[in-house]
């Protein structure tokens, strides 16, 4: 699997943590389950089939000891569920999945099933599960309904820690970024105080942008490798630059709820650097948590303490952490990107990959150019 730094690609000044992924944050976890089946001309129902599931879990017990989390629309042409209730209450309590548009429903109710499982016979919760979706119906036979329950569990199975694939997986198997494949991409960044360091890491799910507009590392790649030297994708009348993104961002540093809303806010930064707007048709959707707090009491429990003592950064020394943000953010796009292969899916449709070749050329001779302008 490919990376921006394999290719000389560094984003902003901070460094990375051991596997430049959202994962670095202790405790947080990723699963993918990746469907992929059939070629040729599309039959409802049948294929080809080019999508999937993802899933992040936040902490070992999410359902019953919550998180604090915030949230930020860049252009909400899109879904991310139970938003209300994380802005209502300011806390996360479920997994996190991505998938297609047309799946949301079926992984949400998957996600409560799987909480149901752990819960003791006959006991009374409640569920509002955080799933977001982006659409591959491009490439994928999306009205095919091919998610089933069975592929959330799996992820849910599989998710680990450490290193995360990328790429054409998961919920991102069937995505297009900025008209090349596109799909899910991860980084992560220390963010280093005097006596005290954290994590900040981000996943997202890529399926958005133009291609002039592609921007890495500050390089106008989209205009040195215009639809002429690799075609577009699309065929269709919907203009380019419809599509979406999901933005997950997970720190260990301890916030607030609103401390994570101005996270997640900072992630449109990242996705502007790499030359996305919130076109009109986008779905741009960002979550941020903190595990910085785990001692959370979870809804209705009336067996917990009156009070519980929480921490927090202080904002005067939170600016570092939104640099994180936004750099991570920024190289998880190209990461996606970098490590997406070429997609041939429904009626020959075909999403080709950033040529990484191209690309590493580019970057090397921009490296010459600016070294020869430094003093």
């Amino acid at each position: 699997m490919a990376r921006a730094r394999e290719l000389g690609i560094v984003i902003g000044t901070g460094s990375p943590g051991p596997n430049n992924a959202i994962t670095d944050v202790p405790h947080v976890r990723v699963g993918h389950i990746t469907l992929i089946d059939g070629d040729g001309p599309l039959v409802v129902g049948r294929g080809p089939v080019r999508t999937g599931v993802t899933v992040i879990v936040p902490c070992t017990d999410i359902g019953r000891t919550p998180l604090f989390a915030g949230c930020h629309r860049l252009n909400g042409n899109g879904e991310l569920t139970g938003l209300e209730w994380v802005r209502e209450s300011g806390l996360l309590t479920s997994p996190i999945a991505i998938t297609n548009t047309n799946s949301v429903g079926v992984v949400r109710d998957a996600l409560i099933t799987a909480e149901a499982r752990v819960r003791p016979t006959g006991s009374l919760y409640w569920s509002l599960p955080v799933v977001g979706e982006t659409w591959d119906g491009w490439l994928n036979d999306i009205y095919g309904m091919h998610v089933r329950p069975e592929h959330l569990w799996g992820a849910l199975d599989a998710a680990s820690s450490g290193v995360v694939q990328e790429g054409n997986v998961g919920g991102g198997t069937g995505m297009i970024c900025h008209e090349f494949k596109g799909g899910i991409g991860t980084a992560s960044r220390v963010v280093a105080y005097e006596r005290q360091s954290y994590i900040v890491g981000v996943l997202v799910q890529a399926n958005y942008g133009r291609r002039e507009r592609l921007t890495i590392a500050g390089l106008p790649v989209g205009r040195f490798i215009p639809t002429s030297v690799v075609p577009s994708p699309r065929v269709d009348p919907q203009p380019p630059g419809a599509g979406s993104i999901i933005v997950i961002v997970a720190t260990n540093a301890p916030l607030l709820p609103h401390q994570c809303s101005r996270l997640a806010q900072r992630v449109g930064l990242g996705i502007g650097r790499v030359g996305g707007v919130g076109d009109h048709s986008s779905g741009d959707l960002f979550l941020g948590f903190s595990t910085g707090n785990t001692n959370l009491p979870g809804d209705g429990d009336r067996t917990q303490p009156l009070t519980a003592t929480v921490s927090m950064l202080n904002d005067s020394h939170i600016s570092l952490v939104y640099d994180a943000v936004v750099d991570a953010t920024e190289e998880a796009i190209v990461n996606a990107l970098v490590a997406a292969e070429t997609m041939v899916g429904r009626d020959g449709h075909t999403a080709h990959a950033l040529p990484r070749d191209h690309l590493s050329e580019l970057v090397s001779a921009h490296r010459q150019a600016m070294s020869r302008l430094e003093p």
